[in-house]
């Protein structure tokens, strides 16, 4: 069966410094996001046809092409999949910023979609532009006489709330555990709904657990 990649993009300098980055287009990556972004590739050629796209955001759009290269695929680029939106928080790398940031993502783990950042999304929000693209992609490539892999290259916060939410993930674990730049979420649609099989380097069990070590990126 075919399955969902949900890849964060390569490190950019805004990781580095902490820095919320949300608005489009966004910074480019870092010379060792280049190197990651090769290295995905590398270490997760296909054997077969996939389909591979990316967001908006230069980051995104430079980590698809990089693995586009060595795959010998076209990317393409889609709207609806990027990072969550900031608002007022954008640019920022404050204690303060990310505290907010964090207590409203929180909130959204744990089931209130209404909830939004100053100037920025909800999850409502955030849902209503991601996942009708999850949806088409299922509908096309995922399902039917001709399924092929799927890899999104998009973010790490809009990542986890998007897996969270297709398969029913314990809040905890969504919340608490992060993706590094270029890690993967890994989905398969089968029997009607999305099954998990994994989340960054966990392949389960996906209940509460603490957060992968030296993660300091508040969007992973």
């Amino acid at each position: 069966m075919a399955r969902l990649h949900l890849v964060r993009h390569g490190e950019t300098t805004s990781n580095v410094m902490r820095r919320l980055d949300t608005a489009l287009p966004g910074a480019a990556l870092t010379d060792f996001g280049v190197r990651q972004g090769v290295r995905f590739a590398l270490e997760n050629r296909p054997v077969h046809d996939v389909v591979l796209l990316s967001s908006f955001a230069r980051r995104a759009q430079q980590t698809a092409e990089l693995i586009g290269s060595v795959w010998d695929v076209e990317p393409a680029v889609t709207a609806g999949i990027h990072e969550v939106q900031v608002g007022e928080l954008e640019d920022r790398f404050d204690d303060d910023a990310h505290g907010v940031f964090k207590e409203i993502v929180d909130r959204w783990h744990q089931g209130d979609l209404e909830a939004r950042i100053p100037g920025g999304e909800s999850l409502a929000m955030v849902y209503d532009r991601y996942l009708p693209v999850i949806e088409d992609l299922r509908s096309r490539h995922l399902q039917g006489t001709d399924q092929r892999d799927v890899y999104v290259v998009s973010h790490g916060a809009a990542i986890r709330l998007i897996a969270a939410r297709l398969a029913g993930v314990d809040p905890s674990f969504a919340a608490g555990t992060h993706l590094r730049n270029t890690g993967t979420i890994e989905l398969e649609f089968t029997d009607g709904g999305w099954h998990l099989h994994r989340w960054g380097a966990v392949t389960g069990p996906f209940g509460p657990r603490i957060d992968e070590p030296l993660v300091t990126d508040p969007m992973g």
